[in-house]
């Protein structure tokens, strides 16, 4: 079975290779004054090999994984952009979802304001890392974590970049099983388990930093250093007191030809105002629903090196991810995601292939409470193979 599912995947790649052509549609002239609108889209698949450390028969599965579709607009004062995705766990689009959808106004060539559905300025961007997968704080909502906001960015001389962000709440519940999980950033739920936290997040406040070392800057070698720090209130719907988040991270970021490092670390405090849980908070996200210590200290480590043109259109970019949730309480056991894979892009095709190895995980092997308690705290391992079609 397991040859049969990995000829079938290579199958799909190689066969796909005599598509070369990105086929996005677009209507009218970016640089003209009506603007430009574009029309695009991914088709994914997947396969998984899943090694848990337990008896199951079917642990190695090929299937269809998403369908994402793209829309946006560009003039040179206005730009607008929505993405939605349609997945599918048992059945195509039981769990669907808006991804992001806001509109900006450009002040300058490098100033904007941004209103909408749209990623926190929190950490060195939205993705802290290379994977497809993601780290273990893409699952605790710091990375590529999205909500309803406005943004205003701004840079300055010497290369200093400063975002400063109001957000009102966040993304939103969508389509799926779940009470209140159907959504694609990890927020505070309400969970339909009546023990558990009732949680709603509002009034976000963000501000990052992002300075360009360029006393470090020579021939082919480029560095920056940044900073970032997230205060916001937490309504506590049970006991009905409001409690607040508050997080912090820095972030540094170096690259050398085609080789890069991208470090991240801070800190995560939630004080949720619970006298039944003061140590955990359920949150939500891809329709699951799970605790978060609300006390501890997060990670990231990314190395990564590109061949660039190893054949004409194609790139080959190895990557190892380190990532780490260090929880404060003695008794709540640290969660940690592991990735070692490949990248390999070919024109509008792409291949992930990764091996992660992870523990109290709530997505690896793990339970509900692996991101707050732990779980058996074992090393669960799989084989992760993702491909992927942009149209």
């Amino acid at each position: 079975m397991k040859t049969r599912c990995f000829k079938l995947c290579l199958g799909f790649v190689i066969s796909s290779l005599s598509y070369s052509t990105f086929a996005e549609i677009q209507i009218g002239d970016a640089q003209s004054t009506a603007g430009a609108v574009t029309f695009s889209g991914t088709l994914r698949g997947n396969y998984q090999d899943k090694h848990f450390g337990e008896s199951v028969s079917n642990n190695r599965k090929l299937k269809f994984d998403a369908g994402i579709f793209r829309i946006g607009y560009e003039s040179p004062e206005w730009f607008a952009k929505a993405e939605y995705r349609c997945y599918q766990y048992d059945t195509l689009c039981d769990f669907s979802t808006l991804v992001y959808g806001y509109a900006g106004y450009k002040l300058n060539s490098t100033d904007q304001l941004t209103v909408g559905l749209q990623p926190i300025p929190f950490g060195p961007g939205r993705f802290w890392d290379s994977s497809f997968y993601a780290s273990i704080n893409n699952t605790i909502g710091l990375q590529d974590a999205l909500n309803l906001g406005i943004n205003y960015h701004v840079e300055f001389a010497e290369a200093t970049k400063v975002d400063l962000a109001y957000f009102a709440q966040d993304g939103g519940h969508y389509k799926g099983k779940s009470s209140d999980a159907a959504r694609y950033t990890a927020n505070f739920i309400s969970s339909s388990d009546a023990t558990k936290t009732d949680l709603d997040e509002k009034n976000m406040w963000f501000i990052r930093v992002h300075q360009d070392l360029n006393f470090l800057t020579f021939d082919d070698f480029k560095a920056s250093l940044g900073g970032s720090y997230w205060y916001s209130e937490i309504d506590n719907k049970t006991s009905h007191q409001q409690g607040s988040r508050k997080a912090w991270a820095l972030f540094s970021q170096m690259q050398y030809k085609n080789a890069s490092l991208m470090l991240t670390g801070g800190n995560l405090s939630i004080d949720n105002k619970d006298p039944d849980h003061p140590d955990h908070s359920t949150i939500g996200a891809f329709d699951t629903e799970y605790e978060l210590a609300n006390k501890g200290n997060f990670y990231t480590a990314d190395a990564r090196y590109t061949f660039k043109q190893v054949k004409e259109g194609l790139n080959i970019s190895p990557y190892l991810v380190y990532s780490k949730y260090d929880k404060n309480k003695n008794t709540q056991q640290d969660s940690e995601r592991h990735i070692a894979g490949v990248a390999w892009d070919y024109k509008n095709l792409s291949m992930y292939t990764e091996y992660i190895l992870s523990k109290n995980d709530p997505f690896i092997g793990g339970t509900s409470s692996s991101l707050a308690a732990g779980d058996d705290n074992r090393w669960n391992k799989m084989l992760n193979l993702a491909f992927i079609y942009n149209f």
